[in-house]
């Protein structure tokens, strides 16, 4: 299968991550608690990991896969970092 070729059995995946990826976001906004926010995000920030990975094997490119590696990394970080300040005020 050539390039391009490949590029389009990527297609549907990309088109399902889009609509995965507007659903979390209209959680995001719609949450009616922080930790409900929270959790949208993380789950935004996962979503977001997973479509750079796609990318990285559609287009054959590995920096892709490093980007999405090292946001991974920050994600998690300010996962923590939100978390710990969320439930600092609810107490």
């Amino acid at each position: 299968m050539g390039q391009k070729g490949g590029r389009i059995v990527w297609l549907p995946v990309a088109i399902f991550l889009a609509i995965c990826i507007i659903i979390i976001l209209i959680r995001l906004f719609l949450g009616p608690t922080p930790p409900d926010r929270l959790v949208g995000l993380d789950t935004l920030n996962t979503l977001v990991v997973v479509s750079m990975v796609i990318l990285g094997a559609a287009f054959d490119q590995v920096i892709y896969i490093d980007v999405a590696i090292v946001y991974a990394l920050l994600s998690f970080v300010t996962t923590l970092f939100i978390a710990k300040y969320i439930g600092k005020s609810e107490f």
